[in-house]
């Protein structure tokens, strides 16, 4: 009965911030049912700390039917920062505090990135206020202590909710792409999401990409170079003259005229974080590859499309593994702590017992580890293979093996 309940009369709010996957409403449902079993009365803030603002925005979730296989957010999201930054030089965190107060909120859980979960670590560290923070990101980059052990190695790796639903539409958005560059023996650059890092990138190598550009790499001119040439080489080897070149938004390119390697940004204005909105770079890089190398190239933008669509069942099993710890984080009244996995985990292992927490202040971002991808090849290793095969299984596309006999007219 719920008299009986530990936390009787508490109330718990969850918030989700930043961009949308399509793990987080299966976060928002798994944390929502495991509270209220534990007594908590559960709300949830809508549009990130936004609805934390002025007369609030809170919704009651408690008893109520939640579909948590629906990608993105019910509660919706936004950019919206609380601490001054250089767009909003407000302090808005009196607000943050008054409506905490106001809705008698005594735990929040927030569920995003480094910017989102960073917010709630100075909330937890400059005033007290309980939190936990719930991983989220489909570009993979939040630290999360997650050990990839392959042969005789062991390395810090990430796996967040979203991310493997993002990488298998990512996957098959490659594999959808190498029907089309077939038919025209055309070099596809495609496009993917990835500010700092290029976790998902690597996904395009399951749906039949090859070389890839990530940001950890700096395209310098003699790197570009080199690049342009491999490129070359590979298309010309290449039997059916077609090649896939998954490239990260966040790519640093040589800019010919003013001698830098920059970023392409669609939009210069920052949002409340300091960021610019990316984009155009594999646009860029194909009129490169056309221009200098002769070799017919276009470019596509995956854009939204990995942010979208239904939660895989990786993710749904992910979010109430993690959801599990956060039951145990309760029970201990441990807070300014986020749950994460300890190993990376097939399906099968994703269990409460293989996760443990981190200090919220520790987690920050997490480039794509050196033994992940190859500098000297643009190629990822098969380490990187091995890592996400366990998540979304091993590299699957179809092929069209084809000999035709040419024919040579009779004089």
């Amino acid at each position: 009965m719920r008299e009986h309940k530990l936390f009787k009369g508490k109330s718990l709010a969850i918030l989700s911030g930043g961009g949308d996957t399509p793990a987080i409403n299966s976060s928002i449902e798994a944390v929502r049912n495991r509270a209220s079993m534990l007594g908590f009365k559960v709300y949830g803030v809508r549009q990130g700390w936004r609805g934390l603002l002025g007369d609030g925005d809170i919704v009651d979730l408690t008893g109520q039917t939640y579909n948590g296989l629906y990608g993105g957010t019910a509660l919706r999201s936004s950019r919206t920062n609380p601490f001054p930054s250089k767009k909003n030089t407000e302090d808005r965190v009196p607000q943050v505090l008054k409506n905490l107060q106001r809705y008698k909120i005594d735990v929040l859980v927030t569920i995003g990135g480094d910017d989102t979960n960073g917010a709630a670590k100075r909330l937890y560290e400059r005033e007290g206020i309980p939190v936990i923070g719930f991983p989220k990101t489909i570009d993979n980059d939040l630290r999360t202590k997650t050990w990839h052990t392959f042969g005789d190695k062991t390395i810090d790796a990430v796996i967040c909710p979203g991310f493997p639903t993002a990488a298998k539409s990512i996957a098959e958005f490659a594999a959808r792409l190498k029907t089309t560059a077939e038919s025209h023996s055309r070099i596809m650059v495609m496009e993917v999401m990835g500010r700092d890092a290029g976790w998902l990138t690597g996904a395009g190598v399951f749906g039949s990409g090859d070389i890839c550009l990530v940001p950890e790499v700096e395209m310098t001119k003699q790197r570009k170079d080199f690049f342009l040439e491999c490129v070359k080489e590979t298309y010309l080897r290449n039997t059916k003259k077609t090649l896939i070149i998954p490239v990260s938004e966040g790519v640093r390119w040589y800019n010919d005229e003013s001698g830098m390697c920059e970023v392409v940004n669609a939009s210069n204005e920052l949002d409340e974080y300091g960021h610019a909105r990316l984009g155009g770079i594999s646009g860029l890089i194909a009129g490169e590859i056309s221009s200098k190398l002769k070799i017919d190239a276009r470019s596509q933008i995956t854009g939204y499309y990995p942010r979208g669509g239904t939660c895989s069942e990786y993710d749904r099993r992910l979010t109430q593994t993690l959801a599990d710890k956060v039951v145990d984080l309760l029970l201990r009244e441990q807070y300014g702590q986020m749950p994460v996995l300890n190993r990376v985990c097939t399906y099968q292992e994703l269990e409460e017992f293989n996760c443990s927490s981190i200090d919220m202040g520790a987690i920050g971002n997490r480039s794509l580890p050196e033994e992940y991808f190859d500098a000297n090849t643009f190629r990822f290793t098969p380490m990187y293979v091995d890592f996400l095969s366990r998540i979304i299984g091993k590299p699957c596309y179809e092929t069209f093996d084809y000999d035709f006999p040419v024919v040579v007219p009779e004089d």
